[in-house]
């Protein structure tokens, strides 16, 4: 069913009225990626209205939602915060889920995205060798399988008309995202191993069953040395995604010699992060992978924010 993008415009308005002006930026919706009519494979763009001389690098946002929920238009909120600079023109990216395709069809979906994005840079006026992307959850688990697998033939998919592009990225942050099907075990709030867990949805099966599509999904298993700087965000009190699954990656990232930066939110839990300097990092993460700002970042743990009292 199309959307009603009237509709979609006013309700982001409303809800979030100090995010990006309408002035500042021109919004391209539901823009197809794969060659396809399918509205999940479509993406929202967003570009500063103000002429720019030199391209502009691009965030891409990948949401979440345990791989089948979830919709491309809560990526607005969460790039307004790095696209209000007008350093960077900003994409979210809506993908197949699981009540209709498994693994691998999810991350052929962002590949595809990323290779539009590449191929359409010209058109408008993006830097195709500067794509930074970001992700919550399944979105953080999507982000950094686009920063480990650059050169996994059999993750690429053959999906749109750009196969004569790249889907290699810049930079990745990765909230929370799941690195290790196979470790995941049980936690508070989910047994990942039960026949109707969302990584069972996402790999067709029992992850303990189904094991190499469950290694074939984990980013860890394709870190090499020429992959994307990270910069990982988890909470240790995580229900959902064990906060080992982030230290661990980590360690594999650094141990062949990939950047890799932890940001350990104290205490905090499956997102809903607040914190100031959260932000900054990230926004200086950005500054020097995508605009070649001389700064640098270093491993923290930060604690949320009380929230303000009404």
């Amino acid at each position: 069913m199309p959307q009603n993008n009237s509709l979609i415009v006013l309700l982001v308005v409303l809800l979030f009225p100090l995010s990006l002006s309408a002035q500042d930026f021109e919004t391209k919706f539901d823009v197809p990626y794969a060659g396809t009519d399918n509205s999940r494979q479509t993406l929202n763009l967003y570009l500063p209205t103000a002429k720019s001389e030199k391209p502009r690098p691009v965030i891409v946002f990948i949401h979440g939602g345990g791989w089948r929920n979830g919709d491309k238009a809560g990526g607005r909120r969460w790039l307004t915060t790095y696209l209000r600079s007008g350093h960077y023109a900003g994409v979210s990216v809506g993908y197949r889920l699981t009540d209709e395709v498994h693994w691998p069809s999810q991350i052929h979906d962002c590949k595809a995205a990323i290779r539009w994005v590449r191929a359409n840079a010209d058109k408008y006026n993006l830097d195709p060798e500067r794509i930074g992307i970001m992700g919550t959850s399944a979105g953080g688990h999507l982000v950094a399988m686009l920063g480990t697998s650059g050169e996994v033939k059999e993750l690429e998919g053959d999906l749109g008309d750009n196969d004569d592009q790249s889907s290699r990225v810049t930079c990745v942050v990765d909230f929370f995202g799941p690195t290790e099907m196979l470790t995941m075990g049980k936690s508070p709030g989910l047994d990942h191993d039960a026949p109707n867990s969302p990584e069972a949805k996402l790999l067709g099966g029992p992850v303990q069953e189904t094991k190499d599509v469950a290694r074939s999904a984990s980013p860890i298993t394709h870190v090499t040395k020429d992959d994307a700087p990270f910069l990982i965000i988890h909470g240790t009190n995580d229900p959902l995604v064990p906060f080992e699954q982030s230290t661990k990656f980590q360690k594999q990232l650094q141990a062949v010699g990939v950047s890799a930066n932890l940001i350990t939110m104290q205490d905090g839990g499956h997102g809903g992060f607040r914190n100031r300097k959260l932000d900054e990092v990230i926004q200086t993460f950005f500054n020097i992978h995508l605009r070649g700002v001389d700064d640098e970042i270093e491993d923290e743990t930060l604690m949320n924010e009380p929230r303000p009292q009404r």
